[in-house]
């Protein structure tokens, strides 16, 4: 993670460069913001369509037989220690944990058929957010750019002066970056970064970001020219490092984001009626909030990271922690997008990077299973109200409509408008694929 703690280089009326990296704009993150703008400008990208995403990531893996895939009549050991209850889909039952689920699964598809053969974190979190093979737990940097990245360099956001993409809680078995696209392409990071940049090695932002901070006024900051001093004597120094190297700038629409913008406003979930609040809830309640208002403020691509879903011992104390947490914040907010008219437009999309063993371990927790997962989505223009696929009586494999990666991948596109054939260029200026396979499934269209 970037870092500048203990810089004492001073510039800019004796702002301290730490100062003035935080100041919207100019932090790691905002450095490339004016690039990112001039690019979606001369584009033409901006604004293309409404068509966005929010992705909840539960890196680790989370466990079907908790949540979605529920089996009664198994055995204790495979069952595990949760009972069912009924929801507003009939013939699906979730789990007891889940009550904010059970009252909107009408609005969602559940896939339970999803599988493929990759038990390594980072190799599978690579695979499905980036739709290829490239990452593994010995050589973990990006190979490949995520879905967002690429609606972020084919699309941009869907309102000018906005962002194409925010990644809150980044847990680290992810990857959510620009990789060979750029930094340009990267999301704007928000909230706790637990495992810190292990995996994607994405330059860091946080909220306060768009905060005007140590003193330094709106009318300072509109003194292009001082800016500009600034900027150049901050260049000069740092031109050393990578992540900088797309440094230019800072225009018009850039200062707008920092002092005045739409995606600034955004991040003041104060303004919401507080009866709203209190039904998200704090903490990822309140982020996923955050994402609502953000999609609303013209983001493309959306990432909320719910904790750690790696649950190898003691899986009912960790579930009892954490379910009702993401219980909460996905249900609420897939009910307030229906109220909100948002859902046609925009996939809520929940998932991590494989299941969870069936069989309870010797440490009363689940292994990595990728053999089986159930996958929740929501809205994005498809058909809703069912269930895809089915496992055997113990959730170990698919028995029926099995779903892969690339047809996971190729779902989230097809809810921004892409597909699967459509071509970007890569690193050698060669077109190629947004992805070599993969299907929406049928059920859905």
């Amino acid at each position: 993670m970037f870092d500048l703690i203990g810089s004492r280089s001073q510039f800019c009326d004796r702002v301290s460069r730490r100062q003035f990296l935080r100041i919207g704009g100019l932090s790691a993150f905002g450095l490339s913001l004016s690039d990112v703008l001039r690019s979606e400008a001369a584009t033409g990208s901006a604004g293309r369509s409404k068509k966005s995403v929010i992705l909840i990531w539960q890196h680790g893996g989370p466990s079907q037989l908790d949540t979605f895939d529920m089996k009664p009549l198994a055995p204790a050991e495979y069952r595990g220690p949760y009972q069912s209850i009924a929801s507003t889909l009939p013939g699906l039952d979730v789990g007891e944990l889940m009550p904010h689920h059970a009252k909107i699964m009408h609005h969602c598809s559940v896939i339970r058929s999803f599988s493929h053969h990759d038990g390594d974190h980072w190799a599978a979190a690579h695979w499905m957010l980036t739709g290829r093979r490239g990452a593994n737990g010995s050589d973990r940097p990006a190979r490949e750019p995520s879905m967002g990245a690429i609606a972020s360099h084919l699309l941009g956001p869907t309102q000018p002066g906005s962002l194409a993409g925010v990644n809150m809680n980044d847990g680290g078995f992810g990857y959510h970056g620009g990789a060979w696209l750029g930094v340009a392409h990267n999301p704007f990071r928000y909230g706790e970064f637990s495992y810190g940049d292990e995996a994607g090695r994405l330059p860091t932002g946080d909220h306060k970001s768009f905060a005007l901070v140590d003193g330094l006024t709106k009318d300072r900051l509109q003194n292009r020219l001082a800016l500009q001093q600034g900027l150049d004597g901050l260049k000069r120094s740092i031109d050393t490092d990578p992540v900088f190297q797309n440094v230019d700038a800072v225009n018009e629409q850039a200062l707008d984001i920092v002092l005045s913008g739409k995606v600034r406003a955004a991040f003041d979930v104060e303004q919401e009626p507080a009866a709203l609040r209190e039904r998200y809830g704090d903490g990822w309640g309140e982020q996923a909030l955050l994402a609502r208002r953000l999609i609303e403020a013209g983001v493309r691509f959306v990432s909320l990271n719910t904790g750690y879903w790696d649950d190898h011992g003691n899986i009912k104390g960790a579930l009892d922690n954490k379910l009702p947490r993401h219980d909460r914040a996905v249900g609420v907010l897939i009910q307030d997008m229906a109220d909100r008219g948002l859902l046609d437009d925009t996939l809520v999309m929940t998932a991590g990077e494989f299941g969870r063993t069936p069989r309870i371990n010797k440490d009363a927790g689940r292994d990595h299973w990728p053999q089986a997962q159930s996958i929740l989505l929501a809205g994005g223009g498809f058909r809703h109200g069912q269930v895809i696929g089915s496992t055997d009586s113990k959730a170990e494999h698919p028995t029926s409509r099995p779903i892969g990666v690339e047809d996971f991948c190729a779902i989230v596109y097809h809810a921004l408008g892409l597909k699967p054939d459509d071509t970007i260029m890569d690193r050698s200026n060669r077109p190629v694929h947004l992805l070599p396979g993969g299907q929406v499934p049928r059920e859905l269209l």
